[in-house]
């Protein structure tokens, strides 16, 4: 018989009860701490039923909270049990302030150090001690979940050099000369993305994240420890990464931890879990606090990962182009397909492209006020929502090539959208074309441009509750750090070669959304004067609907950006179009004037 959320609330309770606990902290995260996890240990989903991709719960003894950002205030409040959970916002009153606000002193609360970073344990310790006790568990979820899915580890993809640009016994020497410059001996390594492109492998252990699950160990001369079975590996896989190579069991990962007892390990606090530094501090190593060696090389695209971007934007951006035009075609014939239809549709299109290996995300297709949702999910609804005429549709989707991920968010008009609509829309487009403009010095950080994207909508009142851009990955993370565009003032400068989405937004809620997104890659500007310049080339290649557009809103300068952008659009689609696709992109790409 399945179990309810109620009865496995109760089964966590009466845990609690057994070991003399008062609360139990579950995050998102696995011990990998991606966004993406996989479906065996998609614990918060199985013990609140929230599907989206940040979030956390506490369960106490008689009361219990669910704690998300804005892009999930909604959704959270149709997937989780009101009855059951009190709605808090993961920003504005994380777990930690809630615990401190709602529970008597000498409460103890049980974390499982897999599922936190070493930064977030450390700050958290500080804040609860000496009122709360912090109590070390493995998470009681895995006894209790008498369903939960068994791993299904996937083949090794290796990955070739006219893909990659750099083998991997370079990109081991160059991440390696870091921890030489900080005379530290090894780093261990935990993002899963990090480790896949340090080998130049890929696989398909978690749904729309090229990667396998793993951990290495890198030495300071070049040499890896991977802990990874070796069954699922190529017989040529130590001639494609080279010499240096050691591949472990992941059972002898604890032990050879152990044998570290002397040595300067480099551990990155906000990406490693909290159990690594425990179990290596407890070993006897020097444990230094360091930034992953890999993750400003591996952000930095080389000129053939570039490439491949450029090149699979061209391809996305066909598949894109035919949908479009799909749609249109359907509406003007009065067929307004439900969202799974129109989600299932985009796919088909990409699905012709023998390079796609997956979606880099689910797909985003949020027909009127369910776009007002940030991370809409219609297959988390009991029914998809239906396009209505005089509306707007929002699709956010894009694909995992061999050459490199996309990430694209469109927003149509279904018929003649309101008034009220087109300003929104136009006030979006502003900001977005604000920060595709952008002049930069070499040092910015991405929240100093974030501003650039908000300014119209905050001269009017509006915001919207998420970043602006995030990092993004070759054939990699579609969610890749360090860089980024948000108000959180992350110390990372951007860099020539480094790919982010520019996606500023609005949210009406239960009435419309709105988001137009492109990528970016970071690109040398030329300077008249002392300093040396940055900017952003787009890489997306898909129309942006003139049809929402409030054209007297916009400036001159605004308006040639627009009709530039177009021509370009449409100059590298049209030699693999043909007919009323064609057609459909030269009207759809037309320059707009007043």
């Amino acid at each position: 018989m399945t179990m309810t959320v109620a009865s496995r609330i109760e089964s966590v309770r009466e845990w609690l009860a057994n070991n003399d606990i008062d609360a139990l902290l579950v995050p998102h995260e696995d011990e990998f701490l991606g966004e993406y996890v996989p479906a065996h240990n998609e614990r918060l989903l199985w013990l609140t039923g929230f599907t989206g991709s940040a979030g956390a719960a506490i369960v106490c003894r008689d009361t219990a909270a669910m704690f998300v950002d804005g892009r999930y205030t909604v959704q959270v409040t149709k997937q989780v049990p009101s009855e059951l959970f009190e709605y808090r916002h993961l920003i504005d009153e994380p777990p930690v302030s809630w615990i401190t606000n709602s529970l008597p002193k000498g409460s103890k609360i049980a974390i499982d150090p897999r599922m936190h970073s070493a930064n977030w344990l450390e700050s958290t310790t500080s804040l609860l001690s000496p009122d709360f006790q912090l109590v070390m568990i493995d998470t009681p979820i895995d006894n209790l979940w008498e369903d939960r899915p068994v791993p299904k580890p996937s083949d090794v993809y290796l990955m070739p050099l006219e893909h990659s640009g750099q083998s991997s016994t370079d990109k081991r020497l160059a991440a390696s000369q870091v921890l030489t410059n900080t005379r530290t001996d090894c780093a261990l390594l935990t993002s899963l993305d990090s480790v896949c492109w340090l080998l130049n492998i890929r696989g398909s252990d978690i749904a729309r994240l090229p990667v396998v699950l793993c951990h290495a160990i890198l030495y300071s001369e070049g040499n890896l420890d991977l802990f990874l079975d070796p069954a699922v590996l190529p017989s040529d896989f130590h001639k494609h990464v080279g010499e240096g190579i050691k591949v472990l069991h992941p059972n002898e990962l604890i032990s050879t931890l152990s044998s570290l007892n002397s040595k300067r390990v480099a551990l990155d606090p906000a990406t490693s879990n909290a159990w690594f530094k425990l179990q290596l501090q407890n070993t006897g190593a020097d444990v230094v606090n360091s930034n992953d060696p890999t993750l400003m090389l591996k952000a930095a695209k080389n000129a053939t990962e570039i490439k491949g971007m450029k090149a699979c934007h061209i391809r996305d951006g066909l598949a894109m182009t035919s949908f479009l035009h799909w749609l249109d075609k359907e509406i003007e014939l009065g067929h307004l397909h439900n969202e799974a239809v129109l989600s299932d549709k985009l796919k088909s299109f990409r699905q012709r492209d023998p390079s796609l290996r997956d979606l880099s995300f689910d797909t985003i297709s949020a027909a009127g006020g369910n776009a007002a949702m940030c991370h809409y999910n219609h297959e988390n609804e009991p029914t998809p929502g239906q396009l209505t005429m005089n509306s707007l549709y929002l699709v956010d989707s894009g694909g995992q090539y061999l050459d490199g991920t996309t990430d694209i968010t469109r927003t149509v008009a279904v018929g003649n959208p309101t008034d009220e609509m087109k300003h929104q829309f136009t006030l979006v487009l502003k900001g977005h074309i604000s920060v595709a403009q952008a002049r930069f010095p070499k040092g910015t950080r991405g929240y100093q441009i974030d501003t650039l994207a908000r300014q119209f909508l905050w001269a009017e009142g509006f915001d919207y509750d998420h970043g602006t851009g995030h990092g993004v990955g070759h054939f990699l993370n579609v969610h890749e750090g360090p860089q980024s565009i948000s108000k959180r003032q992350i110390d990372v400068p951007l860099v020539e070669g480094m790919v982010l989405s520019n996606e500023p937004g609005y949210y009406r809620a239960n009435a419309f959304g709105i988001r137009i997104e492109n990528l970016e890659l970071v690109v040398e500007a030329k300077s008249q004067g002392d300093l040396s310049l940055l900017s952003f080339e787009s890489l997306t290649r898909c129309p942006i609907d003139k049809r929402a557009i409030e054209v007297g809103m916009l400036t001159d300068n605004e308006l040639a950006w627009l009709n530039d952008y177009h021509e370009k659009v449409y100059n590298e689609l049209k030699p693999s179009l043909e007919g009323e696709v064609l057609d459909w992109l030269q009207k759809a790409t037309s320059p707009l004037n007043r």
